[in-house]
């Protein structure tokens, strides 16, 4: 095509968008690939709002991951001259012996994290927008709070665009293929041969890897926005928190008003889904969802789902590996194609980390951080 690059990033979303950033700011010579139009709405890295969280649920060893990914937001911030983490406090709520509550309360006392723990009357007297029952109980995490996807897709384009990456979009990738050397993409509209690949496509990925056989389920997700009964106030962030909550068998989780007094609140259902295809998801919300996530809300926030108002809703992709870790790592026999994927519904919060370690393995060989519970090659047949 005329142009001879270091490396090709294939998918500009989230990760795509930051592991582009830190590679062309390496002072690598980027070539980005995107299907869609920028900062799309189609896959995962949408919704007005995504929780960053440190007393993790996930465990102990995600910690170190997101303590760097913590100091990373802070220098996005910074290089972009735009406020992205918008710290509020954040609640892990559910019974004692539940799976949540232990989990995120480990992580915590392991990590020595600054942390609380609450009983129910503790939640309602700080948060009365909250109503647990008496048996729930909650972790607090003052560290905690959000980021806005669509804000950040945009920051990390502009800022690698600053460091000279070349980003395509509505150009859809056909083939990527591997030699000692390099690696070739072909495009609908031409072929690149660059030095390596990196693939950070989200629910599209597998598709285009297939020799790496890591088992991916792409699962269809609901977000839903409620106007609270009286009124927005009571949910700005600082009057709100980040909150996730395990019971009736499910775990839901919402956010403050992430767009001031009338953009909504949100909250949505981490867990379950409907099994999809990336290219015919139904993106039509049914009423049905619509019941399931005010149902859940009805008696633990009442502002919202008893008495709250419906406002709008989107759907969303998970890419979910079968133990809920990242895919990160080399996926070829030589290395020179490299993936970020599987982030089964919790990666964003540790999108500039992810994109440094990316940068690092095509850099360097290998990431500064710990990353074996991501590699591809747990699974059988990995590489």
């Amino acid at each position: 095509m005329g142009k001879q690059y270091d490396v090709a990033v294939v998918g500009l979303g989230g990760l795509g968008s930051a592991a582009a950033h830190a590679l062309a700011a390496a002072g690598l010579k980027v070539l980005g690939l995107e299907r869609f139009s920028p900062v799309h709405d189609l896959g995962a890295s949408h919704g007005e709002s995504r929780g960053v969280w440190q007393a993790y649920f996930m465990g102990p060893e995600y910690v170190p991951y997101l303590r760097r990914a913590y100091t990373l937001w802070s220098e996005l911030e910074e290089a972009s001259g735009e406020r992205l983490f918008h710290r509020t406090g954040g609640l892990c709520l559910g019974p004692a012996d539940g799976a949540l509550i232990p989990a995120a309360r480990a992580s915590a006392e392991t990590c020595g994290l600054e942390h609380e723990y609450l009983t129910a009357d503790e939640v309602h007297a700080r948060y009365p927008q909250f109503e647990p029952a008496p048996d729930c109980v909650a972790v607090y995490d003052p560290g905690s709070g959000y980021v806005q996807p669509e804000q950040t897709v945009r920051v990390g384009l502009a800022l690698a665009r600053r460091h000279s990456a070349d980003l395509h979009f509505e150009e859809t990738v056909r083939e990527i293929t591997e030699n000692p050397g390099g690696a070739r993409v072909v495009t609908d509209r031409g072929t690149y041969d660059v030095g390596h690949v990196v693939v950070t496509a989200g629910c599209w990925s597998p598709g285009l890897l297939p020799e790496l056989t890591f088992p991916v389920e792409v699962l269809r997700k609901v977000m839903l926005w409620f106007e609270p009964d009286g009124g927005a106030q009571d949910f700005q962030p600082g009057r709100f928190p980040y909150w996730i909550w395990e019971g009736d068998g499910m775990v839901g989780y919402g956010h403050p008003a992430a767009n001031g007094l009338h953009g909504g609140v949100k909250a949505g259902v981490h867990s379950g889904g409907t099994p999809t295809d990336a290219d015919g998801v139904d993106r039509y919300v049914q009423q049905r969802e619509i019941a399931e996530i005010q149902d859940f809300l009805r008696t633990r926030i009442p502002r919202l789902g008893a008495s709250g108002r419906y406002r709008k809703s989107a759907v969303c992709l998970y890419d979910n590996t079968p133990d809920q870790a990242f895919v990160i790592g080399p996926a070829s026999a030589h290395g020179r194609v490299v993936v970020a994927a599987g982030t089964s519904g919790h990666a964003f919060k540790f999108l500039p980390a992810i994109g440094e370690s990316v940068m690092e393995i095509v850099t360097k060989g290998s990431a500064g951080q710990n990353l074996s519970i991501f590699d591809p090659a747990r699974f059988a047949g990995g590489r």
